[in-house]
């Protein structure tokens, strides 16, 4: 089994798109570690602020199967193929890390937007603080101890799942 971290992020009806993947990748891929929700600004675009996260989950599925059920579960819940990059969405889910593999093939890992965006750093160091990044060396929660909190606003919501609150 490999761990895995997924983010997730939605800015149309993303209370409701952010349950429906973590309902999907239960049933996919079993117990899951959620992150706290966070709010943020459209990056790349105007639009409606999203909602974003991190889920952490183990797999026996490789890199490719993987990202196949992430791109289905975006399709099953209204992501339209093609849409441009930045852009509003349903759901957005990209996987950050399988395990320490560091590859440009099927897709980069670990993703470069670890390091770069804040919706996606702050959970990550919530739920895996101690996992050091394999090109960086850094623990997850030196990463964001060091990160320009200023150059993104981010802020946590409330949000609850399966009877448990994430913040």
């Amino acid at each position: 089994m490999t761990r895995i971290y997924i983010s997730v992020g939605s800015n149309i009806e993303p209370e409701k798109y952010l349950r429906n993947a973590a309902v999907a990748l239960r049933a996919h891929l079993g117990e899951l570690q959620l992150s706290p929700v966070y709010q943020s600004e459209a990056v790349g675009f105007e639009g409606e602020h999203f909602l974003n996260m991190v889920i952490g989950a183990d797999t026996s599925l490789g890199i490719s199967d993987l990202v196949a059920l992430l791109k289905q579960i975006e399709l099953d819940n209204g992501r339209k193929p093609g849409a441009k990059k930045f852009s509003a969405r349903t759901l957005d889910l990209d996987l950050l890390l399988f395990g320490d593999v560091v590859c440009h093939e099927p897709i980069e890992l670990p993703r470069a937007e670890i390091r770069y965006n804040a919706f996606v750093l702050w959970p990550l160091a919530d739920i895996a603080p101690e996992w050091v990044h394999p090109l960086a060396g850094q623990t997850y929660a030196e990463l964001w101890q060091q990160f320009d909190k200023q150059s993104q606003r981010l802020w946590p919501v409330a949000f609850s799942w399966n009877d448990a609150s994430l913040i």
